[in-house]
């Protein structure tokens, strides 16, 4: 089923009820994906309509070799999303699962392949981003003959709707039946001048097939809330699912506003900044997150999504209070 479906077809069964849903990585290379399945069953008494899957380019490492010298060798840490995806709508028929396709060192050509294969696999619903700048480089450079922007994604994949593949000379091609999902960014994508802008380009996607769209993550709701009018206003009216991810180390006090352009607000940073180690700020990041998990549930959203990043434990501590 379709999650947009889903999300209004909930809504009109039961109008108070908000979803729970929460995205995983794919396990570091030479990992089990029993890591996967025991997570899942760790959150699956939340009733979870859907599990967002993130999708990993290959990155350049160096290897210092006997001579001294570094050698560049180019590899993928995290591989696996199309058939974790697979192994998920296997082994859990009643979860639907959203892997991420990304604009970042992929072609045209092997995206179009991705989305076949999850076509064959009978997986509907994907999440379209143009993803992170490869480790290394300042500023995101697509692969050659790659999508530079994530509106090039969704332009591609809703083609694919329409039966368009690249090869236009294709006889009878099959059409694709794809559910589209985009990331929305309450506090402005970090490369974008200005919140207008971010909006502009916000509607483009959705006027090229988008039907919803789930948010970087944010730690003060009324930017949220704000977002949201922002959206209506400007004319964008698919489901805007609030995305959170709890503070879980002293670091992120640095490393989130930095890496997620998100600003982390005053009360929650003095209570981090109290903490004498990571375990207190764990704690105190759950709490923070309950709260906002129960506003957010007040105000009626369709879902909530969680950021596990690795960690379930601190989702469960939370979603056993909210859910």
């Amino acid at each position: 089923m379709a999650l947009t479906h889903k999300i209004q077809q909930n809504k009109i069964q039961q109008s108070d009820k908000t979803l729970f849903s929460f995205e995983l990585l794919p396990p570091l290379k030479g990992n089990s994906i029993n890591e996967i399945y025991e997570t899942i069953d760790y959150l699956k008494e939340f009733r979870p309509p859907y599990i967002n899957i993130t999708y990993h380019q290959a990155e350049t490492v160096y290897k210092k070799l006997a001579n001294g010298l570094l050698e560049p060798k180019v590899i993928r840490k995290r591989p696996g999303t199309v058939a974790i995806a697979a192994a998920i709508k296997n082994k859990y028929p009643d979860i639907d699962v959203v892997p991420h396709l990304i604009c970042g060192g992929f072609t045209k050509e092997e995206t179009e392949d991705a989305l076949i294969d999850l076509h064959f696999l009978g997986i509907k619903n994907v999440m379209l981003i143009r993803g992170d700048a490869n480790v290394g480089n300042k500023r995101f450079v697509p692969k050659e003959n790659g999508h530079k922007y994530a509106l090039g994604l969704v332009k591609q994949v809703q083609n694919l709707k329409n039966g368009i593949y690249l090869d236009q000379d294709l006889k009878n091609p099959v059409p694709l039946d794809f559910n589209i999902r985009v990331a929305g960014y309450p506090e402005k994508h970090i490369e974008s001048p200005n919140k207008q802008s971010d909006l502009y380009f916000l509607k483009q996607k959705v006027k090229a097939g988008a039907t919803s769209i789930v948010t970087q993550m944010f730690f003060d709701n009324q930017k949220y809330f704000d977002f949201v009018k922002d959206c209506r206003d400007y004319g964008i009216d698919v489901p805007i699912i609030p995305g959170i991810k709890p503070v879980s180390v002293i670091n992120h006090l640095n490393i989130l506003p930095k890496t997620f352009n998100v600003d982390l607000p005053e009360a929650l940073v003095k209570e981090i900044i109290k903490c004498k180690d990571n375990a207190c700020v764990r704690q105190v990041g759950i709490e923070w997150a309950i709260q906002q998990s129960k506003e957010l549930k007040q105000h009626n959203v369709p879902s909530i999504h969680y950021y596990t990043m690795g960690n379930p434990d601190n989702i469960y501590q939370i979603a056993k209070e909210v859910f």
